[in-house]
């Protein structure tokens, strides 16, 4: 088998892979069917700051929430944009928490209340790409 056609095949087999983590991923609204593993983040608490390694907000945002928030959360996606938000610390708690039915998923099993914290906190931080933190 030739390089090119075993880098197409690898294309198309991320592809597929990619389009199906889109459809039931950790920031889908739509229920995975029964015979599907439930997502690690929705099902699994996350470590707490500080266990076993660093605790790192940024690669939590970027690996759980940047599905739907893009850039970070500095431009919208699936997700509203989250720079800037006028939602109050306790709101953006609550609906990490709970969710919004229809449009977000609820991860209060998913993550403990200072990771909460750390990313409400990262939140209010963000700055457009590029400005200096």
């Amino acid at each position: 088998m030739s390089n090119a056609v075993r880098s197409a095949l690898g294309i198309c087999a991320l592809a597929v892979s990619a389009g199906a983590a889109g459809q039931y991923g950790p920031m889908s609204s739509r229920q995975a069917p029964a015979s599907a593993p439930a997502p690690v983040a929705a099902s699994q608490p996350a470590s707490a700051p500080g266990a076993a390694g660093d605790f790192d907000v940024e690669k939590l945002f970027a690996n759980t929430c940047g599905w739907c928030h893009s850039s970070g959360g500095r431009s919208p996606g699936r997700g509203p944009q989250l720079m800037d938000t006028k939602l109050s610390d306790a709101e953006l708690i609550q609906r990490i928490k709970v969710g919004k039915p229809g449009a977000m998923p609820a991860f209060a099993t998913a993550f403990n209340d200072d990771q909460m914290k750390a990313i409400v906190k990262y939140i209010r931080d963000l700055k457009p790409e590029g400005a200096s933190k």
